[in-house]
């Protein structure tokens, strides 16, 4: 699905805004796209700010005109991107955008543009950076910024930008999206996990990193039926083989979240996403003891990734845990 039907469909207010803003040359300096994780914030980051720009807007960004086609090939000097990696934007990132936009625009519209992704997790002088030049703009600069916890952006921000809230797409719609647009079942009901628009889920499917996951995944799940010495043995000899990075291992421990989270509700008597592994899991909800402290020691685990523990040795600890008898 493109960005703007994206818009248009899901996020009609923030469409109409922006669309108002636009025709009535009403623009704010700088605005915050705030939503969920697994929203399309830098996508829609993009999308708005080539709206600004493009030579054939109807109303927003034609995605066809020469404006339009530089910017998607990062060919467009007056946009700079940062934290689209998903690295921290650091101050020297910044002082980048303040000493490139205290000159002329390059480019013959004499408009330039920058996009922050992620700004909750800028270092402080960063964010001390960046409120200066919020205060002080300067003629046709825009600012578009994004956020996966607006309660984690400073007050001084917030009141320095326009926030554009996006509201998420039920989750079923994602996935029945996703199946319609060619996405296999399984994948489309694990990635609705993770993201909150099919574009995304497609990219994705793409990624020897999840591919790798979701083998690992089905793997594991396996060994948890035969027994807790088939489980660890499973986990040791091939999950821990592929999962070495802490990418790969956020993609699995995720993975883990959304099968316990189906598991929890089995046994509540409620409805479950993976419908695709219905069988296995009222299988694993029967033999599997504890299943509500599972998920939140899995939980946790996802948390200590961002301490660079030993990949092997959490993912050690996660099948222990899972296995060991309840006391």
């Amino acid at each position: 699905m493109q960005i703007e039907t994206y818009l248009e469909k899901y996020q009609p207010a923030i469409y109409k805004t922006f669309v108002n803003a636009l025709s009535r040359d009403k623009l704010s300096h700088a605005y915050l796209l705030s939503g969920a994780p697994g929203m399309p914030l830098k996508d829609i980051a993009m999308y708005l700010a080539k709206s600004i720009l493009c030579d054939d807007r109807h109303p927003l960004a034609c995605n066809n005109c020469i404006t339009c086609m530089r910017i998607d090939e990062g060919n467009y000097a007056d946009i700079l991107v940062f934290g689209d990696d998903g690295s921290k934007i650091k101050k020297g990132d910044v002082d980048r955008i303040i000493s490139n936009f205290d000159k002329t625009a390059l480019e013959d519209k004499g408009i330039m543009i920058y996009i922050l992704n992620g700004v909750e997790t800028m270092t402080n002088s960063a964010v001390n950076a960046l409120l200066k030049f919020l205060e002080e703009p300067g003629k046709n600069i825009y600012a578009f910024l994004t956020t996966e916890n607006e309660s984690k952006v400073l007050p001084t921000i917030l009141s320095r930008t326009q926030v554009l809230k996006l509201k998420p797409i039920n989750q079923q719609t994602v996935i029945n999206e996703a199946i319609n647009d060619g996405v296999m079942e399984d994948d489309a009901q694990i990635l609705s996990g993770f993201y909150n628009d099919t574009e995304t889920i497609k990219k994705t499917i793409e990624s020897p990193v999840y591919q790798s996951a979701k083998t690992a995944l089905d793997d594991q799940l396996n060994a948890l039926l035969i027994s807790p010495s088939d489980a660890v043995f499973t986990c040791e000899k091939l999950v821990i083989q592929v999962i070495k990075t802490p990418d790969a291992a956020r993609f699995y421990i995720r993975m883990l979240i959304l099968v316990f989270q189906d598991l929890v509700n089995l046994k509540a008597g409620g409805e479950i996403v993976l419908k695709y592994y219905e069988t296995i899991l009222n299988e694993l909800a029967n033999k599997l003891s504890h299943l509500d402290k599972s998920l939140l020691m899995i939980m946790s685990a996802m948390s200590k990734l961002d301490l660079n523990v030993n990949v092997a040795l959490l993912l050690d600890h996660i099948i222990y845990e899972i296995t060991k008898e309840e006391e």
